[in-house]
């Protein structure tokens, strides 16, 4: 990539998240680094770089419905970063430029239809290229998968490992994180078709290893105090995939995945809620009120976001030995979740990270130096005793 005149590009930057991802990387990026903001418009592009103080930041005008415009952008960096969704719709032209021109993506997603679409369409084209693919780098699904990874190297890895993990976290999500989960339920078929196809294209582990997202029922944890209640999001998946390649997690992984409440009410309303949500994103009407409730690109102020917190507690088993980790930090759904994006940009860019192309996971392409960033970022990964 010697010819390549940029080092990063936010694509997205005019949004709430794509915003303080902006904020973050002006705050934290090392000097040097060559990144631009990209997005449709000249004129709000050009007042997030007044906001940020950086008159020399360059701006890109394209569209992500415009591949010729973003085949023209991934050619001239090394990276792009992008904040643009629902991913199912707005997501896909971005991944196939950067597939074809070796350039390295990041993204927030949390829809497991695209990912699984992403890689049947792209992955392939991504390992010719040599561009890494990695998508989930924000509160979906950073915590539990380096998580995951942070128990999983204090055990054996030559035995079996069962390993579950616990979510809690106040404060809310984006407008396209309702978006993108509203459009996910309504397409459970289609969903269920890509993850079908994705399984037929895609190796097993080698060596006859097996990782496995394995659902289970909601239960009441005594090490944790916690009812567990199963989470129907990306991560169990994202972890799994993260197992298959990575033979520190064994012979035979499995993974559950939970959020967790300290009584039972809030785990019966939880179910609740989550089955209203689900089936009213069935009905076109219902859907599009639901919609209509919460715009894209909104978000809390910073003061309701220095208020919110998130822990995910992961507990893994080999033999006789348990390790319990803890994974917790600020705002998930705003700042800590610009924080990981930007972070793992930067990790990809400049640290020493296992040599990898394709669609990959953040344990599989980062690892111990993502987790190490983040630390120094202000998240704590911790060894519970």
């Amino acid at each position: 990539m010697a010819d390549r005149d940029l080092d990063l590009v936010l694509l997205g930057a005019t949004g709430f998240t794509g915003g303080l991802t902006a904020d973050y990387l002006a705050a934290h990026a090392p000097d040097g680094l060559r990144w631009a903001l990209a997005g449709r418009s000249a004129d709000k592009l050009a007042a997030v770089r007044d906001r940020l103080g950086l008159p020399d930041l360059e701006l890109v005008v394209v569209d992500s419905s415009d591949p010729a415009g973003l085949a023209a952008m991934a050619a001239r960096t090394r990276l792009v970063v992008t904040t643009v969704g629902p991913y199912q719709a707005y997501g896909e032209p971005l991944v196939a430029a950067c597939a074809a021109a070796g350039t390295d993506y990041c993204d927030l997603t949390g829809e497991p239809e695209f990912v699984d679409r992403m890689y049947v369409a792209h992955h392939e084209t991504a390992v010719a290229s040599g561009a890494r693919l990695v998508h989930c780098c924000g509160f979906d699904s950073i915590p539990h998968d380096l998580g995951v990874l942070h128990a999983v190297d204090r055990l054996p890895d030559d035995q079996p490992i069962t390993a579950y993990g616990v979510v809690r976290a106040s404060g809310t999500f984006s407008g396209g994180t309702f978006h993108s989960a509203v459009g996910a339920f309504s397409r459970a078929g289609e969903m269920r078709k890509a993850h079908a196809a994705r399984r037929q294209a895609e190796p097993r582990p080698e060596g006859g290893r097996r990782s496995r997202a394995v659902g289970t029922r909601p239960r009441r944890d005594s090490r944790l105090g916690f009812w567990l209640l199963p989470l129907p999001t990306i991560d169990p998946m994202v972890v799994a995939r993260s197992g298959a390649a990575l033979a520190s997690y064994g012979p035979d992984f499995r993974y559950s995945h939970y959020a967790g409440t300290k009584t039972l009410p809030y785990a019966v309303g939880g179910l609740v809620g989550a089955g209203a949500v689900g089936l009213a994103a069935q009905v076109p009407l219902t859907r599009r009120a639901m919609l209509s409730l919460v715009k894209q690109g909104d978000g809390p102020d910073e003061e309701r976001r220095a208020r919110s917190r998130f822990s995910v507690d992961v507990v893994a088993s080999a033999g006789d030995t348990t390790v319990h980790t803890r994974v917790s930090g600020g705002d998930p759904g705003y700042t800590e979740t610009a924080k990981m994006l930007a972070e793992s940009a930067l990790c990809l860019l400049a640290d020493d990270v296992p040599t990898t192309a394709g669609q990959v996971t953040t344990a599989q392409a980062m690892g111990q130096p993502l987790i190490a960033r983040l630390e120094a970022a202000g998240m704590r990964f911790e060894t519970v005793a």
